[in-house]
């Protein structure tokens, strides 16, 4: 049986292995840092974490929480190393970034049937393939893809949020709590920096006007920012309270000091399981770095705040997907050819892992002559791969998980928790019948 070789060691790529290998294909995985790094990468672990350590909810009934859930189902490799190394976080999945790597690095280095070649891919293999190289694909590489795509890549820009040293945050000002009570601890997982109106004013007068990093010609033709991950100074430049209806958001939130909701909170979230690092919220950015210093400085609980690391701002490549990738995740005409991972538009750690999972067990079940999988759109990971090759090519978008992505019920359910549960309900009993080999799909719209 023919290896199968697979570009990228990020979340997408190293669950795809981990999915094919144990279905008995020999794999060989390439990674190509640390001989080769990238502007977003701090480290050379596998499955690095690079901008939020958060993999969204892990309630039940949300987009993101029954995703989750799918891939319990699905034996995701990644998804157990996150439980397994998670960290305080309300009703999310967060972990400790260095402890979530490890895992995956031990995990696929022992695997029998995994290769592990730390080195650039320069050009797409004629032999089995699967792509994961994420948003970050190699310049030289991503020319091979465009050779034979024969189409432009489509972009935009991500940032990474600053992290700030527990030990310097004014507890004073700042204090424990998560919105609306939720979460497993009585103190609360996230801490909370309250803003009245006059210093939540000042801090995003000041924050539009703090300068920013200047983008290279070649990418300030066209920022082209990507809705889910808007750098905070531009989310403010859109109106004077869009960060108090966004990332700063107070509802479910009260001051201890005032007893009431304060105009504006910052939420900050544990970064590692030590609790010696902290993460803004929301807060990607692409300040100049002194001028983060001195802006976020200028909220409340955070004026002698140090900082681990100052957030940047990098390009995010992907391809137009509808126009060149199958259900299955296979490229149009190439049938040993996968694509998983951010660079198929899924957007989303926990979407990256899917389409890892998808991409591994298809490229599998192609190798052994078998079926290949079409998980039903009923299901989140359903949704989103059907969502990525049959959206409209003219305006295409990267997508996270989301209930407007699943077929509605012919019979309207009221209210929307109810419509929330009957769906993840619905998914998860779909997902079962599937891997059963007993699913019919239903006409659906």
């Amino acid at each position: 049986m023919a290896v199968l070789h697979i570009i990228g060691g990020g979340l997408a790529g190293t669950e795809a292995a981990w999915q094919a290998a144990e279905q008995g294909i020999e794999v060989k995985l390439y990674e190509m840092r640390p001989l080769t790094s990238t502007p977003a990468h701090m480290t050379d672990r596998l499955g690095e974490l690079v901008c939020s350590n958060s993999l969204g909810s892990n309630l039940d009934d949300r987009p993101s929480g029954l995703l989750k859930n799918e891939l319990r189902k699905l034996n995701s490799l990644l998804i157990r190393c996150a439980d397994e190394t998670a960290v305080p976080a309300g009703g999310a999945l967060a972990v400790d970034r260095e402890g979530f790597s490890d895992r995956i690095e031990a995990a696929i280095v022992n695997h029998p049937q995994i290769e592990l070649i730390r080195e650039e891919v320069r050009q797409i293999p004629n032999e089995p393939c699967i792509i994961a190289t994420g948003p970050l694909t190699s310049p030289i590489l991503a020319e091979d893809i465009a050779r034979l795509t024969g189409q432009e890549y489509l972009y935009f820009y991500d940032a990474l949020t600053p992290l700030i040293e527990a030990d310097s945050i004014n507890m004073e000002i700042a204090y424990r709590a998560n919105r609306w009570g939720r979460g497993e601890s009585e103190d609360g997982d996230y801490i909370n920096c309250p803003l009245n109106r006059e210093e939540y004013e000042r801090f995003v007068q000041e924050l539009i006007q703090a300068e920013r990093i200047q983008l290279r010609d070649f990418e300030s033709e066209d920022p082209h920012f990507f809705e889910g991950c808007l750098p905070v100074e531009q989310i403010a430049s859109r109106g004077a309270d869009s960060l108090a209806f966004g990332p700063m958001r107070p509802v479910g939130l009260h001051d201890p000091r005032t007893g009431k909701r304060p105009h504006a909170v910052l939420q900050l979230r544990q970064d590692n399981l030590a609790g010696t690092l902290y993460n803004m919220v929301g807060f990607q950015t692409n300040l100049r770095w002194p001028e983060q210093q001195r802006v976020f400085r200028l909220i409340p609980g955070l004026e002698n705040a140090q900082f681990a690391r100052l957030g940047q701002m990098h390009r995010n490549t992907f391809l137009n997907a509808p126009m060149l990738l199958r259900q299955t995740l296979q490229f149009h005409n190439r049938d040993d050819l996968f694509f998983a991972g951010q660079i198929t538009g899924v957007e989303g750690y926990a979407g990256n892992i899917g389409t890892g999972i998808v991409a591994g067990m298809n490229a599998a079940l192609f190798l052994k002559g078998q079926s290949l999988w079409n998980l039903p759109r009923t299901t989140m990971l359903g949704a989103l791969c059907y969502y990525v090759t049959h959206a409209d090519p003219n305006t295409f978008q990267p997508m996270k998980a989301n209930f407007d992505l699943v077929p509605k019920f012919e019979q309207q359910l009221r209210g929307r928790q109810q419509r929330r549960q009957a769906y993840a309900e619905r998914a998860l009993v779909d997902l079962d019948d599937f891997l059963r080999g007993t699913y019919v799909e239903n006409e659906i719209s």
